[in-house]
């Protein structure tokens, strides 16, 4: 090759190796200092959303997130789903991480980052840089953010400490660790196929019996699923070995039966309950072995309390009503489907009334049916990270200055939304258990066709 056209190959080449070099640059803590300063950035944390949360998590001193910084894990990238594409799509616009801003990814690991900024430069993102930060986290005079009750949803890293006998973060000085799998039916269903090491099973059936009663207008019996009374939930808990002063870890392939299980001792008054969070899902995506032994209780005489410790997190058909009617510092918060809170479908194969109780709020929940909140969790099944559900709600017109109490159709979504409400230090709140299906077997007035606000 002559000299022009080793000349004219190398000014060809240089705009290319300039991109690559630019935009594989790692900066420093100063650089990083100066570019949040300057605005019209985007600050990613590609860490797993426990550590985000807060959890100390990896090969740094303290958890949690650099103040401003959004959560876009690199793990969603491996999650094979079918909506996969659509949902991450759908994050990158909540999460505000656009092509016309600068992007700049952090992680502890140098692969994190790395592998989101490859899936971010096929989609044409050009202006990217990455950060390292353990230099931030490790700094103690650097300030860093933590979800409020970050503890209350543990990862499946931790949950396997406390499974081989540890006492990890959050943990030190907790009381006698019980691991609960809630799932409907008997063990067979789905606890015999697969559950965490030591986990005793719990039948959704045994907090929420089946009942048959006939309605006014109905000619002939249906099927409903209300709480057990305060003595039936306070013996099932003796059944199964949990006391007031007890921590609970509540796990299930179905995560609403967890958060639902996970209530019902919080009513009680157990001093300690906690999920996993993401489900058992999260926990094999971890790379743990599940178990299909059965794992027998151990029956209890005295659960500590005569009576549910914390009565004021339950709220009943006659109190929400006359909340609704006289409280303005009460909202009823809907987390049902669209077509659920206006009336197109009842959400549920055993139950046809239609409609919303009048002035509940709409707040999402899933996109496909009753069985759904794709509208709280990530990818992976985690909660989403606080900004996008406060921005969800207050879209919505949820204000989360006052009273708020979750309903759903019976008691289970609202029940993982109440969890995470408390998770964002949310502590002014409350669930209607019985829900639509409650207040609509009552007879009491409803609503359908779109709200007006």
């Amino acid at each position: 090759m002559g000299f022009r056209a080793i000349v004219g190959f190398v000014l060809l080449m240089t705009p290319l190796l300039s991109h690559s070099v630019a935009f594989s640059e790692e900066i420093d803590t100063n650089r990083l200092e100066e570019i949040i300063g300057g605005g019209h950035c985007v600050l990613v944390d590609t860490r797993d959303s426990d550590a985000f949360n807060g959890w100390r998590l990896g090969d740094v001193s303290r958890g949690g997130h650099i103040a401003g910084a959004v959560n876009f894990s690199a793990s969603w990238l491996d999650i094979d789903s079918k909506d996969g594409e659509e949902v991450l799509n759908q994050a990158l616009s909540d999460k505000g991480i656009a092509k016309d801003k600068k992007v700049v990814l952090y992680d502890i690991n140098g692969r994190d980052a790395a592998k989101v900024k490859g899936w971010l430069e096929g989609r044409g993102f050009s202006d990217i840089l990455t950060y390292d930060a353990k230099k931030w986290i490790d700094d103690l005079a650097r300030p860093v953010e933590s979800l409020p009750g970050y503890g209350l949803l543990v990862p499946a890293e931790v949950l396997k400490d406390l499974v081989d006998g540890k006492r990890p973060e959050t943990f030190e000085n907790a009381g006698k660790v019980i691991i609960l799998e809630a799932s409907w039916g008997e063990e067979k269903n789905s606890y015999a196929k697969g559950h965490i090491p030591g986990a005793v099973h719990v039948d959704t059936d045994w907090v929420e019996p089946p009942v048959e009663r006939l309605l006014k207008g109905e000619d002939k019996p249906v099927t409903m699923w209300i709480l057990a009374s305060d003595d039936k939930l306070m013996d099932l808990a003796k059944r199964l070995g949990v006391s007031a002063s007890d921590t609970v870890v509540v796990t299930g392939e179905n995560q609403m039966a967890a958060y639902r299980v996970a209530f019902v001792m919080e009513y009680l008054g157990v001093e300690d309950v906690r999920v996993l969070n993401g489900g058992i899902g999260s926990w094999v995506r971890g790379g743990y072995s599940l178990d299909t032994d059965s794992v027998k209780a151990e029956p209890i005489d005295d659960f500590g309390r005569t009576s549910p410790g914390r009565p004021e997190i339950l709220d009943s058909l006659d109190q929400t009503k006359e909340k609704l009617a006289s409280d303005d510092g009460f909202v009823l918060v809907d987390i049902r489907t669209w077509d659920e809170h206006i009336g197109e479908v009842s959400g549920y194969s055993y139950h046809h009334r239609k409609g919303r109780i009048p002035g509940s709020v709409f707040a999402y929940a899933g996109k496909t049916d009753s069985n759904s909140l794709d509208y709280y969790r990530n990818l992976d099944g985690t909660m989403r990270e606080p900004r996008d559900i406060l921005s969800m709600w207050e879209s919505c017109g949820v204000d989360t200055s006052k009273h708020l109490s979750f309903m759903c159709g019976s008691g289970w979504r609202a029940a993982e939304v109440w969890f995470y409400a408390r998770a964002m230090g949310l502590d002014n709140t409350s669930m209607f258990s019985d829900g639509w299906i409650g207040w609509s077997n009552e007879g009491y007035p409803f609503e359908t066709g779109e709200p007006v606000r």
